[in-house]
């Protein structure tokens, strides 16, 4: 992100962190205005709570005053916390400038090895260049986290725990279609979390965000509620955007750090992964849907790898307004079409679009009787099945609507 443009209002930056923006004056200011402090009141407060009165009823059995939320978050969030991980990231930096990491910009993980002029003969040492959080979802260690936090193929991973402890991360798959990686540690009969049903939230419904805040503040909580459902956002850092279909929208505050950390429902289980944030407004964070990424983690547990099934075809969704200026016969759909770039072809060689007879022009009109549009996408109908798995579409071909079933092959990696 080397220059203004990229802060787009359409724009989502992706919540990495730069180590080197800890050790800044500035962050004292932000650290008190911003971190998440206690949610449930202080010493004094609990105290108080602690001592409330017992309520005598008319048979003279005494029943204590009842729980309040806050009470019940509280329980709820020591029980989880111990599965709640900070991931460092460490790389050979130069030890020639070392200034410069005051001068990048933020969320840059570019730390440069070199001098000046050019040269590589600078001496080096590893250093922890920024931070991110995870869960773990196994006894054994497996851990979900962000794409965008482990991308780094130069750098080394430390996973540290709740107790302080600390051990070496493998990467073990990364999702780029969803920003979603797993990594692994090693070790024997460690806390773990229960993945929900994000198919369930609702607006309004109360969620929990935990993580390694501003890469510092390990196990920070935040509290609020779900925003918004079915976001479709462009999320990016230096190493370029992506595509995030149906992600949570939440103000809960979820600060840089807090990438790949658990975004949990008042049961304690995990609804989402914190992935990204708004640097256009205040408390607009996304998540995503754990649901979507159940897929990816299940293909890890039984392949080693991520197996996601695909279609093969490059589209625009269609509205009123696409509809209108291309005169198109329908304002719904997804326009199979090329991208601006030669070997953005509008379908893959070989895919099954292809063998199917999907052309560019055509129109998907209907996934297995869905209409698709921009609330029900070609990528939401697709993210759920498995390799093997058919799908029904309505396609308008040529002038004419036909019925295509099609049967998803692996995505090529």
């Amino acid at each position: 992100m080397h220059n203004q443009n990229f802060y787009s209002i359409k724009k989502i930056i992706i919540i990495s962190l730069l180590g080197g923006m800890l050790m800044g004056g500035v962050t004292g200011g932000v650290v008190g205005l911003y971190t998440a402090a206690s949610i449930y009141g202080n010493a004094s407060n609990a105290q108080q709570i602690a001592k409330a009165p017992v309520v005598k009823t008319p048979d003279a059995k005494i029943t204590p005053a009842p729980a309040t939320e806050d009470q019940s978050l509280s329980a709820m969030v020591k029980k989880v916390t111990p599965a709640v991980v900070s991931i460092v990231i460490s790389k050979e930096v130069s030890v020639a400038q070392p200034n410069d990491i005051f001068n990048l910009g933020p969320f840059s993980f570019d730390m440069g090895n070199g001098n000046s002029d050019g040269s590589t003969n600078a001496p080096t040492q590893k250093q922890d260049v920024g931070g991110g959080s995870g869960f773990i979802i196994s006894p054994d260690g497996l851990i979900v986290t962000n794409r965008h936090v482990v991308d780094d193929t130069s750098a080394t991973y430390t996973v540290v725990l709740s107790d302080g402890s600390k051990h070496d991360a493998k990467v073990l798959a990364k999702d780029t279609a969803i920003d979603l990686a797993l990594i692994k540690i090693d070790g024997k009969n460690l806390p773990t979390l229960l993945l929900g049903d994000s198919d369930t939230l609702q607006l309004g419904d109360t969620v929990v965000a935990i993580g390694n805040a501003l890469g510092e503040f390990s196990n920070s909580v935040t509290r609020g509620i779900v925003s918004g459902v079915n976001r479709k956002i462009t999320a990016g850092d230096m190493g370029g955007s992506e595509v995030i279909d149906q992600a949570i929208q939440t103000d809960a505050a979820i600060n840089p750090g807090n990438s790949g950390g658990p975004l949990l429902n008042l049961a304690g289980q995990v609804v989402g992964v914190n992935t990204a944030v708004s640097q256009q407004g205040q408390s607009v964070g996304f998540a995503i849907p754990i649901n979507i990424a159940k897929q990816s983690i299940a293909s890890v547990q039984k392949f080693g790898r991520i197996i996601r099934p695909y279609l093969g075809v490059r589209y625009v969704i269609l509205n009123a307004d696409i509809a209108k200026q291309n005169q198109l016969p329908f304002s719904y759909g997804a326009l199979v079409s090329r991208g601006t770039d030669p070997g953005q072809v509008a379908v893959v060689p070989g895919s099954p679009a292809d063998k199917a007879g999907i052309m560019d022009n055509d129109i998907i009109l209907e996934a297995d009787g869905v209409k698709i549009d921009a609330d029900h996408t070609l990528v939401s109908a697709i993210v759920k099945k498995k390799v093997g798995d058919t799908i029904s579409f309505k396609v308008y071909h040529k002038g004419d609507t036909k019925t295509v079933t099609i049967t998803l092959a692996e995505s090529p990696q």
